[in-house]
């Protein structure tokens, strides 16, 4: 799927610029129904007690834990793992960036960011005070999880995090670059939701819950975004680029871009910061 931001140069009120803004709608419209879909059918199957579905989570779970408490290396491995990849952790990353594209400009990218940390957080909140559905509960632990199981805080908050950061970086990558961020991502979030069953702090129904959830708020704070302020995302995605070029552009400049150059290349909006911008490469690029 192709990411909802993207920095492609064109003039604002082009047709090109138009086509992609209505793909970013779909695509962020798409995600946000389809996760919500998915979502409540599994909601629905846990409430209920469906007994497939019971049957799987408590053998997968007895299963796991078992293993954890005979081995202690690999519950030190995946306690490590899990704390790498927990809510505190994953906000305080994309809270940093929040609060840089914020500094360099970027604020309604910032601002995204920012309430992506907080609907997440919201979300999740909701479902488990919702659902109240109670953790596996052990004689002896592997690990100590607090509060309701469904969905997994860790899977939401990695999967939001991870998202988003792959989104941001998306624009400014190639093909290979791309391909990286995305599989990082992936792992990442994978490894994550394997350590909160692996440990037997949540049901495994509970960590696809997660990621669903994060897909919803991904997809529903970027449309709602993108409907408040049409094309602000793409151009703070422009700004980010003009303010992070590398300082050899300098060095090589033949002169400083003008306001109708910046206008022309960047949008109107850019046009209004103060003319201190790289300049261009003598190559003209």
């Amino acid at each position: 799927m192709y990411p909802p931001i993207d920095g492609t140069r064109a003039a604002p009120g082009s047709a090109s610029a138009a086509a992609r803004r209505r793909q970013r709608l779909l695509i962020c419209s798409a995600l946000a129904l389809g996760s919500a879909v998915l979502l409540g059918g599994l909601a629905a199957l846990v409430a209920s007690h469906w007994s497939p579905l019971v049957r799987f989570d408590r053998g997968a779970v007895n299963l796991l834990h078992g293993y954890a408490v005979r081995h202690t290396i690999w519950t030190a491995a995946m306690q490590t793992l899990g704390d790498i990849g927990s809510t505190v952790i994953m906000r305080a990353l994309l809270g940093l960036a929040a609060v840089w594209l914020w500094a360099i400009g970027a604020r309604t990218l910032g601002g995204w960011a920012g309430a992506l940390i907080l609907t997440g957080w919201l979300a999740g909140l909701l479902g488990k005070e919702g659902m109240g559905r109670d953790r596996p509960h052990f004689a002896t632990q592997a690990t100590q999880a607090d509060g309701y199981s469904f969905p997994s805080g860790h899977a939401l908050a990695s999967a939001v995090s991870c998202a988003a950061l792959v989104i941001l970086v998306w624009p400014r990558a190639n093909r290979a670059g791309r391909a990286v961020a995305c599989t990082v991502a992936g792992l990442a979030v994978l490894a994550v939701g394997w350590t909160r069953v692996a440990l037997g702090a949540n049901w495994p129904s509970d960590v696809p819950a997660g990621w669903l959830t994060a897909a919803l708020v991904v997809g529903a704070v970027t449309l709602a975004v993108e409907l408040w302020r049409p094309g602000a995302l793409s151009q703070d995605v422009r700004r980010v680029d003009w303010r992070t070029r590398p300082r050899i552009q300098r060095v090589l400049a033949v002169g400083p871009i003008t306001a109708p150059d910046l206008e022309q290349t960047t949008g109107p909006d850019l046009a209004d910061e103060p003319l201190t911008a790289p300049a261009r490469r003598a190559d003209g690029q």
